[in-house]
């Protein structure tokens, strides 16, 4: 391979690229969204400034992808954060658990996704929408919902998966020196939603030391959506470096 070939590789394996270089595109992707009031203290301690946490609620969900561009079909699960800055109101990813290692690893690699390796699960029980998060051998949660019981507007649907995205992006050196350490802001694009409902739901969380969405624990259930669209993810932008700014 010649020397100018290389800064044309995708990822590597160089001759299988973990993920590919292609416009990834959501059909029919598929939330369940729990949101929450837990501890504002706990909130307070994980969500880095210059983001302001608005208030003691917190976004359990968990995401079906069935047809994913490049990606194939998998799911995943996490908290988020509802936060403020400069004035523009949007979410802060703390966690994403995913069973699809293209996704992880691009979502890490090209963007800032804080996502790890688990095994979520979203299904259709009788009448009620179940999803599960397993970190290996263990269960970290177990959320339900009532299927379909009250229809949503549109226009809210749009909000919810629209709002704009606030993450942190760290990498180190060879030595472990800080070489980047940036917020950086992305914002789902092309966005059509299908269906929409909200309706009384659950959610058990349980103590595990490398999944610590517990860490929050449910003191009440505020809302529960179920949310189904076509979308694509906007590419991230950074928006402050700790290490300049």
């Amino acid at each position: 391979m010649r020397q100018e070939d290389v800064k044309n590789i995708v990822a590597t394996p160089i001759n299988a690229p973990v993920f590919p270089a292609v416009d990834i595109f959501f059909r029919n992707r598929e939330y369940l969204n729990i949101i929450y009031e837990t501890d504002i203290e706990a909130l307070q301690a994980v969500v880095p400034k210059p983001l302001e946490v608005l208030s003691n609620q917190i976004k359990f969900e968990i995401i079906n992808m069935p047809d994913s561009t490049g990606l194939g079909s998998y799911l995943e699960c996490g908290q988020v954060i509802p936060v403020r800055y400069q004035g523009e109101v949007g979410e802060f990813y703390l966690s994403m658990y995913v069973n699809n290692q293209p996704a992880i690893a691009s979502g890490r690699e090209v963007a800032a996704f804080p996502k790890k390796y688990g095994s979520p699960r979203l299904y259709l029980d009788n009448d009620v929408l179940v999803g599960t998060l397993d970190y290996h051998s263990l269960r970290v949660a177990q959320a339900t919902m009532g299927y379909k019981y009250v229809p949503m507007a549109v226009e809210e649907a749009q909000s919810i998966i629209g709002a704009p995205q606030f993450m942190l992006k760290q990498h180190r050196g060879y030595q472990g020196e800080l070489i980047i350490s940036e917020l950086t802001r992305s914002q789902i694009t092309d966005l059509e939603i299908k269906e929409a409902y909200r309706g009384p739901a659950r959610l058990q969380l349980f103590e595990h030391v490398m999944a610590p969405l517990a860490d929050f624990p449910v003191r009440k259930i505020v809302d529960a959506q179920h949310i189904i669209a076509d979308l694509r993810l906007g590419g991230p932008a950074k928006l402050y470096d700790y290490l300049t700014d």
